[in-house]
């Protein structure tokens, strides 16, 4: 088994994911208000050691992958999730492998522990299983507390400088828009992200009107037909709690905002799909983490 990490803004989930990509068990809590990195560090440890209970009947745990929010350092050596405050410069890859030594039923089997970006991570998954299965060229977006995206070019994951190419949620969509957590105007993620959009309508995004729907949508289409122009590619999967909650009126709305803005010939007729996983996508991605980092496609 992989035991799959998935660290976001609202929920925090554990897996055990098997070589073929399926969740053969999974739990989750919601990620707590904390402002202490060691009271937010003590549930991630508790979520651990609830994962391992459940391995004897199950398997063996021989890798860990972790996706989790960005930024972060290559490899996450230390991460500081803009919608989790209580982390900044965490060393998150370090204290797992602490962690994880302590676990009798994990700590002598586990082979590695692998962290990247939990959206590239998406990409994985569906590039592997999902909506982008043998497709060499497309970008996974996760719309839900934040906004963040995987690009898949040529058949490889892009990386970038510190392992965080990918982060669409701070491409401007609206000129002088809404401020930001990262301090700029105007970003995807303060325009269509969950958080945002509760910041400028004073409602959750579960309450969202017709009208916010089809915006965050459009702001969406947008992001993507920038990312089509620039990088030549025609397929953009999106999943999360937001976009998919939102269901139709988001995506028609996204694909007639990608349709007006993508216009060159390599980027015309660009497409706008569901995620395919659905709400497995996070865990099976940490899953093609370290999977992918115990065959020897990523750093440790």
């Amino acid at each position: 088994m992989c035991l799959a990490l998935d660290v976001g803004g609202t929920k925090l989930a554990v897996g055990l994911v098997d070589r073929s990509g399926r969740v053969v068990w999974k739990d989750s809590v919601r990620t707590p208000r904390a402002t202490d990195a060691e009271a937010l560090f003590r549930v991630v440890r508790d979520l651990l050691a609830l994962a391992a209970e459940s391995v004897p009947a199950r398997g063996e745990i021989v890798v860990c992958g972790v996706g989790c929010g960005g930024p972060m350092t290559g490899g996450g050596a230390a991460v500081s999730p803009l919608n989790i405050p209580a982390w900044r410069g965490f060393p998150l890859r370090a204290r797992l492998a602490e962690a994880l030594t302590l676990l009798p039923a994990a700590g002598r089997a586990v082979l590695g522990v692998f962290v990247d970006n939990d959206a590239k991570a998406v990409a994985l998954a569906e590039g592997w299983l999902g909506a982008a299965r043998g497709q060499r060229n497309y970008l996974a977006m996760v719309v839900s507390t934040g906004i963040g995206a995987g690009i898949v070019l040529n058949g490889r994951l892009l990386e970038g400088a510190d392992g965080n190419a990918g982060h669409i949620g701070h491409v401007i969509v609206e000129p002088e828009g809404h401020e930001c957590a990262c301090g700029a105007r105007g970003c995807l993620e303060a325009e269509a992200s969950g958080t945002g959009m509760a910041a400028w309508t004073a409602r959750p995004p579960e309450e969202a009107t017709l009208d916010v729907i089809e915006r965050s949508g459009r702001m969406v289409g947008r992001a993507v037909a920038s990312v089509a122009n620039l990088l030549d590619l025609r397929l953009a999967v999106v999943g999360g709690s937001v976009a998919l909650g939102f269901g139709d009126a988001f995506f028609l709305a996204a694909q007639r905002e990608l349709d007006r803005c993508a216009r060159l010939d390599h980027s015309r007729g660009s497409r706008i799909e569901p995620a395919g996983l659905g709400a497995d996508a996070p865990l099976v991605g940490a899953a093609a983490l370290g999977w992918r980092g115990l065959d020897g496609g990523g750093a440790e």
